[in-house]
């Protein structure tokens, strides 16, 4: 499987969000987008997902174009996880939530197989205990969850996640990133996840894209990336970066010259 984003281009009015993006994923690869807000990756994942249509380029799997697929399709080849969900006036329990992630595989009713499916997910990313509870009595970080597990449910053979650790702690970010590694690696499943946490990204991705203002900066593993110099001219900011296990450690430079870790 080999997904291709060929010059990519998106407009809000007249603001240019996506400015031909180009780059290529295959499968069981783990690719993380990084840059500032602003930078286009949360549009770009809304264009690979066929939420938005682009104004130019094209988006295709295996050779097909998405723009051409079919909705029902589209969703077992992509699981998108937005930064928040609203379920309208609808109050599901975690449950249910999950269950959504079903729809494409079924006709008339949920199958045996598919309530099976569900439990094993909540199961795994630790959410069982809550599965009767209403999905908008949960904390934000365990909303979050949620949306990922019902990702999982969905068995798409690409996953987006638009900031996916954004409301957890740092021990969920991990447990969730772990997840997230494992599902790759054993499944054959390929994924983009849009951070923010370079040293997350560093940590677990294996390819990196740097956007700055709707184009991609830097492109690469993260050691190509990850340099003092894409840093200070994507985000502004002075850092020194560290490999350790060979892969980087970004610090923060305060004015005085020391170092303080961001993340970790």
């Amino acid at each position: 499987m080999q997904l291709v984003i060929d010059d990519v281009k998106f407009e809000y009015n007249s603001y240019r969000a996506l400015d031909g993006v180009s780059f290529t994923l295959k499968s069981s690869e783990f690719l993380g987008i990084v840059g500032p807000n602003g930078s286009g990756k949360s549009t770009l994942l809304k264009c690979i997902n066929k939420i938005l249509s682009p104004k130019q380029g094209k988006i295709l799997l295996d050779g097909r174009e998405i723009h051409k697929m079919q909705r029902n399709e589209i969703a077992k080849i992509f699981s998108y996880v937005p930064q928040s969900s609203h379920l309208g006036f609808s109050k599901p329990t975690v449950f249910d939530v999950v269950l959504m992630g079903r729809r494409p595989y079924i006709d008339w009713k949920y199958s045996q197989e598919d309530v099976e499916k569900v439990w094993e997910i909540l199961s795994k990313l630790k959410i069982i205990d809550f599965a009767m509870r209403r999905f908008d009595e949960l904390s934000g970080g365990e909303q979050q969850k949620v949306l990922i597990a019902r990702a999982l449910a969905q068995e798409a053979k690409i996953l987006l996640l638009d900031e996916p650790t954004s409301n957890l702690d740092i021990r969920h970010q991990i447990e969730v990133m772990d997840l997230l590694k494992e599902i790759i690696s054993n499944n054959g499943k390929s994924a983009i996840v849009a951070l923010h946490d370079l040293n997350l990204a560093s940590m677990y991705c294996d390819k990196i894209l740097m956007m700055k203002k709707g184009r991609i900066f830097a492109a690469g593993t993260p050691i190509d990336v990850f340099t003092p110099e894409n840093i200070k001219k994507t985000f502004g900011v002075n850092v020194c970066v560290h490999n350790i296990d060979g892969r980087p450690r970004i610090f923060l430079l305060n004015n005085i010259n020391s170092a303080m870790k961001i993340s970790f």
